[in-house]
């Protein structure tokens, strides 16, 4: 499967959201912080990307691994930076 891409802070807003969808977290009321995904060498199934260090995640680590196997499993974390320069290569004022 072809994983889509998206920057670092799409794939953070996706984690947390998926992760703030389980019936689990919604019925304790925790909201657990979602640290921003690091680029790493793609892994044996391709992913270039992971994250570590969940902030008040205790007793929800099986319910993180899941979700974070979801969407590695989806999505890779964009590598190049978006041009903001002029598409057509010339330069204002010439």
């Amino acid at each position: 499967m072809i994983r889509k891409t998206l920057n670092a802070s799409q794939l953070q807003q996706e984690v947390n959201r998926r992760l703030h969808r389980l019936q689990e977290v919604v019925e304790d009321g925790v909201k657990i912080r979602v640290p921003r995904p690091q680029l790493q060498e793609p892994d044996k199934t391709g992913c270039n990307w992971d994250m570590k260090h969940f902030g008040n995640a205790a007793g929800f680590e099986r319910d993180i691994a899941a979700v974070l196997q979801a969407v590695r499993a989806e999505y890779n974390l964009r590598t190049e930076a978006k041009e903001t320069e002029n598409p057509f290569g010339d330069f204002p004022g010439d």
